[in-house]
């Protein structure tokens, strides 16, 4: 198999990345060092290594082909009966030049990371290990402000919820938990945003706290997060016991609505033991989640979920306009055409529709939006993608590999189900024996 021809291969080259990258892991906290030289010299530096992360991308890319270039002949060898397949075998002159070159790039690539790694020292660059997991990335953190100016087609979903909260919730001696499920960029935070802010809320619930949970669902953190956005005072960094009593002491008897966006984590006990606290409240207190895992859903959730659909080809018109001509502006007609062409790529999706639109915004050539029409939407700038992107890294491994394999079908095509699965079992991402729900599939 091609994983056996390439193990070494894969090993040796995983084994440089992680020794030659480790060096530039972190940075000197004291950046008074950097001032004695010129921005230039560093701009210059971090090219090279940007170079050389590219140069590693790309050997990691050959080595990928490689393999399933391996395990395609590997299928069509069995699909042929054939007892034996000399090209596979690890000693064929056409795998044994592949991994010559591929030697020599590794040895290349490992000379010049130590060069660079030399020069780090200059700029006393120190070696430093964060923790990725420690609080919540800049850019994914949400607020309870509403940010977006306009928002098309959600007043349905924005009445459903809010009835059932100042409705069917003010009459639950127990906490009412409702999960709003959707891909990343449908507007689920929006919609939380929309909800928390309306006059119906407002007048209904007192405290309303807002919470962007993120991947890290630790129970003193949540405690302590709540515990600030509750009082408007920042919180110290206490034993839980005593955060716990705290939190209990703010929301007792209390009618709150508590909103937790976007939540990765799906071990019940943390959110048990976290709702154990919550119980506090007086008749009616609520807890909106936000997520993108029906498991996250059915853990949390006190009542059925609430989907949150695809936007409308007119919905997502009308948002991807707003941005595009803004509201003063003259409609240019072709554009108008093209425009409404490029919404149906973005799959109701609004986060592509506004994306695509503030691209075109102070675009005015027909070409300009005919490039971006004839365009693949990966293709384009990266700010459209990164939310989408957490859904596939949030994947487990073989299903990433699995989902990954999906790309070598054409576009739009129709792809059977035993099909996709007989091909994943071929390329060895499970086994026949393995037991996939209908779910993961």
């Amino acid at each position: 198999m091609a994983e056996a021809v390439l193990e070494t291969v894969l090993e040796n080259l995983n084994s440089l990345i992680q020794k030659e990258l480790g060096l530039f892991l972190g940075f000197d906290q004291d950046v008074k060092r950097l001032r004695q030289f010129s921005d230039r010299s560093i701009k210059d530096w971090l090219q090279k290594l940007k170079d050389a992360a590219h140069v590693l991308d790309d050997i990691l890319d050959e080595c990928a082909y490689e393999a399933w270039r391996l395990e395609y002949q590997g299928v069509k060898c069995c699909l042929s009966d054939k007892v034996q397949c000399s090209c596979l075998s690890s000693f064929h002159p056409e795998h044994v030049v592949f991994r010559y070159k591929l030697a020599k790039k590794m040895k290349r690539i490992s000379e010049r990371l130590e060069e660079i790694a030399d020069e780090r020292t200059k700029f006393h660059f120190t070696e430093m290990v964060t923790d990725k997991r420690n609080g919540v990335l800049e850019w994914r953190q949400t607020t309870s402000f509403i940010t977006e100016p306009e928002v098309y087609g959600r007043e349905e979903d924005q009445d459903k919820i809010i009835d059932f909260l100042v409705g069917d919730a003010s009459h639950s001696e127990d906490l009412s938990v409702y999960p709003i499920i959707g891909l990343g960029g449908l507007g689920k935070t929006t919609l939380a945003q929309l909800i928390f802010n309306h006059e119906r809320v407002v007048n209904n619930f007192e405290p309303r706290i807002w919470v962007c949970v993120s991947e890290d669902f630790s129970l003193k953190r949540m405690t302590k997060a709540i515990i600030e956005v509750a009082s408007g005072r920042a919180c110290e960094d206490l034993l839980l016991e005593i955060l716990q009593r705290r939190l209990q002491d703010l929301l007792q008897s209390k009618r709150y609505l508590l909103v937790l966006d976007d939540v990765w984590d799906d071990e019940q006990e943390n959110w048990q033991k976290l709702k154990s606290i919550l119980a506090c409240g007086a008749q009616g207190a609520s807890v909106l989640v936000t997520t993108r895992l029906s498991k996250v859903a059915a853990i949390m959730g006190t009542m059925p979920p609430h989907e949150l659909a695809m936007l409308s080809d007119n919905d997502c018109w009308k948002l991807f306009k707003h941005r595009a001509f803004g509201p003063n502006e003259v409609e240019q007609e072709k554009l108008v055409i093209l425009g409404k062409e490029i919404v149906k790529k973005c799959g109701g999706v609004p986060l592509a529709a506004k994306a695509l639109g503030g691209l075109l915004r102070f675009k005015r050539e027909e070409r300009e939006w005919l490039k971006i029409k004839e365009s693949n939407l990966w293709s384009l700038p990266h700010n459209i993608m990164p939310a989408l992107r957490l859904s596939y890294l949030n994947l487990p491994i073989k299903f990433r590999q699995c989902f990954a394999y999906c790309a070598i079908f054409p576009k739009d095509e129709k792809i059977e189900k035993q099909y996709l699965i007989e091909l994943w079992i071929a390329n060895g991402f499970f086994s026949s024996n393995d037991k996939l729900d209908a779910e993961d599939c």
